[in-house]
C-alpha cells in the first residue's frame, strides 16, 4: 500500500508525436479503481491523443515544466502549480509539453465501461479491444495522422484550470491536527473525484485516523517527510511516496509530519454511498445524508446469546 516512485517501473510510450514515460503509480501502491500515473512529456509531444472518455474523470497536476492543456479545439498554457479536470463526456482533451518539457500527475476516476472515444482518427475502446474490431491499434491510427497542429494559446483562463496560488487556503487547527486545505477539486469543478493539496505542520497530525467504506484514496508526497499510521502500523513517507487506501478494509489511516513538515495531493472519489468510521471517537459519517453519530462497537454475539 505504499511505493516511492523510486521502486516503480517506467514504462515508454512511443507512436511518433505520442509519446510519454509514464510510472503506474496508483497501480503499484495497489489501488483498486482509481488510477494514479506519473507522466514526463517532451517537447511537443503528446502522452495520448485526443480523447474522451465516457463515464471517468480525470484530475491532472503539474509537477514540474510547462505546456498546454487541450480541451475541444482550444489550448491554455499550464506550468508548475496548475490543477485542471476533464469531465466525463465533455470535450476531446489531452496536454501537450512545452519548450522545457512537462511533468504531470494524473489522477482518474475509474471507469466501468472503459469506453474512450478518439475524435481523430474516429476510433473507440471498449474494454479490452477497440472499435472498429478490424482496424489497426488506434494509436497508430493516430499516428498516421500526423502531429496535433497546436491551436493559438488563449489568454483566457478557463473555469476548469485553476492555479494553485489562486485557490483558497483553509487552515485547520485542532486537537492534533494543524494542516492548511487548498481544494484543487472544487475549484476547478469535479464532479466524481476530488482533489486536495494538503500542508502539514511540523509534528503534527492531518486529519484523523479514519477508514471508508466505499471511496477509495491516493496519496502522493509533494514534499516534507513523516509518517503513515495504518491501525496500528507505522510506514516513513518522503517526498515522491505514494499511498494507495482501498475502501472496505476496516484499517484506519492518518499522516504525521516529521520534522520538516508534509505536502501532499489527496485524491478520492465522491461516493454519496460512503460510510467512514472515526475509531478514536468512535463516529461514523454517511456522506450522502450528511450526518455524524457516535456508535458502541459491539461483538457479533452481543445481545443474540
Amino acid at each position: 500500500m505504499v511505493v516511492h516512485i523510486d521502486d516503480v517501473a517506467t514504462a515508454e510510450r512511443d507512436f511518433g508525436h505520442i509519446h510519454g514515460l509514464r510510472q503506474m503509480l496508483g497501480v503499484a501502491a495497489g489501488c483498486h479503481t482509481i488510477g494514479a500515473s506519473r507522466w514526463r512529456i517532451r517537447a511537443g509531444a503528446v502522452p495520448s491523443p485526443m480523447h474522451l472518455h465516457g463515464d471517468e474523470e480525470e484530475l491532472f497536476f503539474v509537477l514540474s515544466g510547462s505546456g498546454y492543456a487541450l480541451h475541444g479545439r482550444r489550448a491554455f498554457p499550464i506550468q508548475a502549480g496548475d490543477a485542471m479536470v476533464f469531465l466525463a463526456g465533455e470535450r476531446p482533451h489531452t496536454v501537450m509539453g512545452g519548450p522545457d518539457g512537462l511533468e504531470i500527475l494524473a489522477f482518474g476516476s475509474g471507469s466501468s465501461s472503459r469506453l474512450t472515444w478518439l475524435p481523430r482518427s474516429n476510433t473507440m475502446w471498449g474494454g479490452p479491444r477497440w472499435l472498429p474490431l478490424d482496424v489497426e491499434h488506434p494509436f497508430q491510427a493516430e499516428q498516421a495522422l500526423g502531429p496535433i497542429e497546436l491551436p493559438e494559446p488563449s489568454d483566457e483562463r478557463p473555469h476548469w484550470l485553476v492555479a494553485l496560488a489562486d485557490v483558497e487556503a483553509r487552515p485547520r487547527r485542532r486537537g492534533a491536527t494543524d494542516l492548511t486545505r487548498m481544494d484543487l477539486g472544487r475549484a476547478t469543478g469535479s464532479r466524481l473525484s476530488g482533489l486536495a493539496h494538503v500542508t502539514i505542520a511540523p509534528g503534527a497530525e492531518g486529519s484523523p485516523p479514519h477508514c471508508h467504506s466505499a471511496e477509495e484514496e491516493c496519496f502522493y508526497v509533494l514534499d516534507g517527510d513523516g509518517e503513515l499510521r495504518l491501525g496500528d502500523d507505522t510506514f516513513a513517507v518522503r517526498a515522491g511516496s505514494v499511498v494507495a487506501r482501498p475502501p472496505g478494509t476496516g484499517v484506519a489511516h492518518s499522516f504525521r509530519a516529521g520534522d520538516r513538515g508534509l505536502t501532499l495531493l489527496a485524491y478520492g472519489q465522491r461516493k454519496p454511498e460512503d460510510a467512514c468510521f472515526y475509531p478514536r471517537s468512535n463516529k461514523v459519517a454517511l456522506r450522502g445524508l450528511g450526518i455524524r453519530f457516535r456508535v458502541e462497537p459491539l461483538d457479533y454475539w452481543d445481545g443474540e446469546e
